[in-house]
């Protein structure tokens, strides 16, 4: 059996994913996007007798890591890794937008660059620089899994119309980095949006257009952004 442990959570109201990626034999593993329900994800990881060492968060919206939206204060790195609790790791273009958003000190998150590689056992998970969606955000490589918040999505990708998004660098996100990854690449996307919650990215290419544009311009015809 693989040393990788790796368990999809559905939280929240807006069809969101934590993702709990750690070893088995080590019985540790982070939480990728915890927010929405803290107890639940504790309990999901002690289900599986797995210690949470790590909050890894692919980008500052609440929905993923807590805050305040639409009036309503959501739990995240804050409940889980603030406050002397595990370490929160982000992407250092990212740190300002998760401090301003939930609040947790600076000194909570360990400033991440693209290639950083963090190890749990006998598995190694490498942090992807994708910007574009917003100018931080990460994607999490983990052998043949990757797990890619609101950059990709089984269908679609993420938006660029809001605080911080880049049409432009969303596309070369896309286009130079996420699709050249090999095709039994299995996706892990932020949000549960398709019929599926996870697919290669051999059957991502198939039904997924904004991987299939041959130019920007072509891209930003179909996206709009």
């Amino acid at each position: 059996m693989s040393d990788l442990y790796l368990k999809q959570l559905r939280v929240g109201p807006m069809a969101n994913f934590t993702y709990l990626i750690g070893s088995r034999s080590a019985r540790q593993c982070f939480a990728v996007d915890p927010a929405w329900d803290i107890a639940a994800i504790r309990s999901a990881a002690a289900v599986d007798d797995m210690q949470i060492i790590g909050a890894l968060v692919t980008h500052y919206h609440p929905d993923h890591c807590g805050g305040h939206l639409w009036g309503h204060d959501i739990e995240g790195v804050a409940e889980l890794g603030g406050n002397g609790g595990v370490p929160i790791y982000a992407h250092t273009d990212e740190v300002d937008g998760i401090v301003k958003v939930t609040g947790v000190a600076r000194s909570d998150i360990k400033a991440c660059r693209s290639g950083d590689l963090l190890k749990v056992g006998g598995v190694e998970i490498k942090l992807i620089h994708t910007p574009g969606h917003t100018p931080g955000s990460q994607c999490f490589l983990c052998g043949d899994n990757l797990v890619s918040g609101d950059t990709l999505f089984i269908t679609g990708c993420g938006r660029t119309d809001l605080p911080g998004g880049n049409a432009e660098q969303l596309y070369d996100s896309l286009a130079n980095k996420l699709a050249k990854l090999p095709p039994g690449t299995v996706l892990y996307p932020g949000h549960n949006y398709d019929p599926v919650e996870h697919a290669t990215m051999a059957e991502v290419k198939k039904v997924n257009p904004y991987l299939g544009a041959t130019s920007f311009a072509e891209w930003r015809g179909m996206h709009g952004g």
